[in-house]
């Protein structure tokens, strides 16, 4: 397994998504999205595998205006947007390879191999 968290450091969803990696003893890269972001091609990837970027997107996020500002954009500025404000994503977003789920979903995580 090749594992990827995105997320914020003080997002608790996170910090038990990290939790549940590290009690299996399984390795898994942290990436602070507050810091780092996504790149456009890990992004893309993890779209297609959750069903698409409306998924991705925090609604209870503390920047209300920025995420008004992404629902009301045209559809072809959307993801510029998102990708220039990663503090909007959902997280955290756990990777491995192709597959991906947005959230704390341990229940999908033990199926992975």
């Amino acid at each position: 397994m090749n594992i990827q968290i995105f997320g914020k450091s003080k997002c608790f969803d996170t910090k038990k998504a990290q939790r549940y990696f590290k009690e299996r003893g399984i390795s898994f890269q942290f990436i602070d999205m507050a810091q780092k972001g996504m790149s456009k091609g890990e992004y893309t990837s993890v779209k297609q595998a959750v069903g698409g970027m409306d998924k991705l997107i925090d609604e209870k996020t503390k920047d209300q205006q920025t995420y008004l500002l992404i629902k009301y954009l045209a559809e072809e500025d959307k993801e510029e947007k998102l990708l220039e404000n990663p503090k909007l994503f959902k997280t955290p977003i756990v990777r491995n390879g192709k597959k991906a789920t947005v959230g704390y979903e341990p229940g999908i995580w033990n199926k992975w191999d």
